[in-house]
């Protein structure tokens, strides 16, 4: 597959804008990209796929094994004439300090994908060339293939820098320098850009960024370097999950709007291969469940930007409810979860649904950042007793302190050190701030699937009272 890692050597550096013009641009000239995300990010998938029109997936080594990523980049890709990667943080930046673990740099070693590194040039001239001549070296499987410039400040600043690069990192192509353009900035918030479907742009603003990136960018050239780079990817046959437990079709809610928008697509796609039918639905509007389902999925985003809204949306929030009551499967993440305590407390209190008894509050400053990795203390909806998963926890918010008599399914551990107990339980309804990535353990999906038919079925029971469905 052919294939480009957008890079840069920190965050801040233009990843997002280059790597959306570039998806634009070669959608203009005819061409199909496919996109891909590395690490944990909901956000620039989203306008990945906004900008080019076929979804974009994460690729995470850390949360997920190493053949997993392989897969699910051979299954994304199909069909399209090049991938293009856009990197996390700086190129090396990991899970530590000693390894390329959970970095940009191991995804591009795994898929055998050569690096563009994006460098803010600003107040930099012949200082530029040793910076990218250091992440060009700093590793000897020399990912760093080319460099592209951006903020350049006039004509004589792109010719400097093309200059010190040709006289000293000869072996990385420049292909191209960006001038400033304050007019092509992505709008931010504290979980990082404005969601895609937010819409915050002109509509003209894709194309100005695609015309920019033409006028600009070598595009022949990242073509070419994405030909030079492409390999055939060898592993053992993937292993889906229904080959694992088949298992008949069982309809499953997924919440999805402008309020539930994080959610990884690689759960959507694990869960419809156990056989699951995903129907999607949404808690801004849509006054009833879905007919005919055996459980519900409530994955993160902004439920505090639309709480007025879900608080006013009373019919759902019952049938929710009384969904869970009836002791229907439920895993809900992050905003999820939020949308399932009693909702939002401050000068505008906003109430949610109310199946966990604690109220939250939104902070001024982050509560919440980091790669998690669970083990489960009891049977669940998702996994067995001590089956261990990865994911991915970052908020803004808190709830009270959860009674003692809810639950503690997760003992949560990040970096070795453990985090204490969370993941909580009422009946058959999960709810944790984090995100668990189904890659790390696809055994979460057919768990979840057997226990939405089962319920479905009416072979049902409330595992709360340590009671199992029949298998």
């Amino acid at each position: 597959m052919k294939s480009v890692v957008i890079a840069a050597p920190m965050s801040g550096s233009g990843k997002t804008t280059v790597t959306l013009g570039l998806l634009a641009a070669l959608k203009r000239r005819g061409l199909q990209p496919a996109p891909f995300k590395v690490g944990p990010d909901f956000i620039d998938p989203g306008w990945h796929s906004a900008a080019c029109g076929r979804t974009s997936v994460n690729l995470d080594g850390w949360m997920c094994p190493e053949r997993f990523v392989r897969e699910t980049f051979v299954l994304h890709s199909e069909g399209a004439d090049l991938a293009v990667i856009e990197g996390v943080m700086g190129l090396f930046d990991g899970i530590d300090a000693t390894s390329d673990l959970g970095s940009t740099a191991q995804v591009a070693g795994l898929l055998g994908a050569p690096v563009i590194l994006v460098v803010d040039a600003r107040s930099q001239a012949r200082s530029a060339a040793a910076l990218v001549s250091g992440f060009a070296r700093f590793d000897p499987r020399g990912h760093v293939a080319g460099v592209i410039f951006n903020n350049v400040g006039s004509d004589s600043h792109a010719r400097i820098l093309r200059q010190a690069i040709a006289s000293s990192v000869a072996d990385v192509a420049v292909l191209g320098c960006i001038p400033r353009d304050c007019g092509l900035t992505i709008p931010s918030r504290h979980l990082g850009l404005v969601t895609a479907g937010e819409n915050p742009l002109q509509d003209d603003f894709l194309d100005r960024l695609a015309e920019n990136i033409e006028r600009h960018l070598d595009l022949d050239g990242i073509v070419s370097l994405a030909d030079q780079g492409s390999q055939v990817l060898t592993f053992d046959k993937p292993v889906k999950c229904q080959d694992l437990t088949p298992m008949t079709p069982v309809r499953i809610a997924v919440a999805r709007d402008e309020a539930f928008c994080f959610v990884y697509e690689d759960n959507l796609r694990l869960l419809r291969e156990a056989g699951a039918g995903l129907v999607e639905f949404s808690p801004l509007r849509d006054a009833d469940l879905p007919a005919g389902i055996g459980g519900i999925y409530l994955p993160g985003g902004y439920p505090e930007l639309h709480a007025e809204r879900l608080a006013a949306n009373a019919p759902l929030k019952t049938a929710i409810r009384e969904a869970v009551e009836a002791g229907m499967p439920v895993y809900a993440e992050c905003g999820g979860f939020i949308y399932l305590t009693r909702g939002l407390a401050g000068e505008n209190p906003a109430p949610f649904v109310g199946v966990f008894p604690v109220t939250t509050r939104m902070l001024p400053r982050r509560k919440a950042l980091g790669y998690r990795e669970v083990e489960f203390l009891a049977d669940n909806v998702i996994g067995c007793k001590g089956t261990v998963a990865r994911g991915h926890e970052f908020h803004y918010s808190e709830t009270e302190e959860m009674p003692g008599e809810v639950e503690r399914l997760y003992r949560v551990k990040k970096h070795g050190a453990d985090l204490g107990l969370e993941g909580y339980r009422y009946r058959n309804c999960l709810g944790s701030y984090i995100h668990l990535h189904f890659g790390s353990c696809p055994e979460l999906a057919t768990t979840f699937v057997k226990y939405c038919a089962g319920y479905a079925s009416g072979r049902g029971v409330d595992l709360e009272r340590n009671e199992k469905y029949a298998r």
